[in-house]
């Protein structure tokens, strides 16, 4: 067995205007002087890293992995969230998602998502030079928006073209990061087409089993599902290759339940909470993790409609260090072992 790596930070939502979250190395400086070992790069924040440049030059990526070191820190993956979401995406949410493209994309669909496949493309090249062995990201969605609810019925072989498109745009991404020897995690998450383990599920085959089409795991994402999210590993863990430690309660009233009524996060039933707040059991999650030889990284994603980010991340950090279970090199029992013996093994058996 192998001990978690962590624990690490997921940057994308502590960016800012102001020192010391504006630049890689002084938010670096930052979080290592909470006690983070790892940073995770969202890869469309150009003050943290130039995607294209790092995916090109060997040398402009040792820069960015040296800028990291300095401080303390190892990257622990690229997050390409926000270009993934737009290699697929709904003509009704297409105004909605243009804010994730640079606005020489906007108002074009065609042009938008061609980017964003090069933008996945050029991820996988860059952690290829940064060393590193899996890139976080959303499948984007086509079927969530008219047919996640099945009412109006749907037309028959909707559902199975929705998938099959979906993995044609894929494919060639996948291919790409096989070729790299990176491992392309998706997050399953309410709003993309990749939501559960069944939609999962349905990708992979129509995506030929591809072994690249990996997972990242985050337990707060099926908390508000009502998924059980400790047999999800149990299921899934072959495909586990990224892990975000965050956590969320569901609390369902007389008025609301997991659709939620559009109500402010605060008034949801199921909402996200800082490390330690909510309800995932989080011991129960990272012995699973470690029963299955999870390799990777632990992970912070820091979302909270109450907490100051900031304090999040400052209880977050020892939070993952406490989880994390370092694993042993030996039997517990081995003091009443007994040496190996042909003969004596018959004897005891009768034969």
């Amino acid at each position: 067995m192998k001990t978690i790596k962590g624990p690490g930070i997921f940057l994308a939502q502590f960016m800012g205007d102001e020192a010391p979250f504006n630049s890689l190395k002084s938010i670096c400086e930052w979080a290592a002087s909470l006690g983070f070992k790892g940073v995770q790069i969202p890869s469309w924040e150009t003050r943290l890293i130039n995607l294209q440049q790092a995916a090109e030059s060997q040398t402009y990526a040792d820069e960015i992995k040296g800028i990291v070191n300095a401080a303390g820190l190892e990257i622990t993956e690229l997050s390409t969230h926000l270009q993934g979401q737009l290699v697929a995406v709904n003509p009704a949410f297409s105004e909605m998602f243009d804010g994730f493209a640079p606005e020489q994309y906007r108002n074009n669909l065609n042009a938008r998502t061609e980017w964003a496949v090069s933008q996945l493309k050029y991820a996988a090249r860059a952690s290829r030079n940064l060393g590193l062995n899996a890139c976080a990201t959303f499948s984007g969605a086509l079927l969530w928006a008219p047919a996640m609810y099945p009412w109006p019925q749907r037309p028959a072989g909707l559902v199975e073209a929705g998938f099959a498109e979906l993995a044609r745009r894929w494919t060639p991404i996948l291919n790409e990061f096989d070729a790299n020897g990176i491992d392309l995690c998706y997050e399953i998450h309410p709003g993309e087409d990749l939501h559960d383990g069944a939609s999962y599920e349905r990708f992979l085959e129509a995506a030929g089993n591809h072994s690249r089409a990996c997972l990242l795991y985050d337990p707060s994402h099926f908390v508000l599902q009502c998924l059980d999210y400790l047999q999800y590993i149990d299921i899934y863990h072959e495909r586990i290759k990224a892990f975000h430690v965050k956590d969320a309660e569901f609390n369902p009233t007389g008025r609301s339940g997991v659709y939620g009524g559009y109500q402010a996060w605060i008034d949801r039933p199921g909402r996200f909470r800082s490390l330690g707040d909510g309800q995932v059991d989080f011991k129960s999650v990272f012995s699973k993790l470690t029963q299955y030889d999870f390799a990777g990284w632990a992970v912070m994603e820091w979302e909270c409609c109450m907490k100051h980010p900031e304090d999040g991340a400052r209880e977050g950090a020892p939070f993952i260090k406490d989880h994390i279970i370092r694993v042993t090199e030996k039997a517990f029992d081995d003091f009443a072992g007994a040496a190996t013996d042909e003969a004596f093994n018959k004897r005891i058996l009768g034969i």
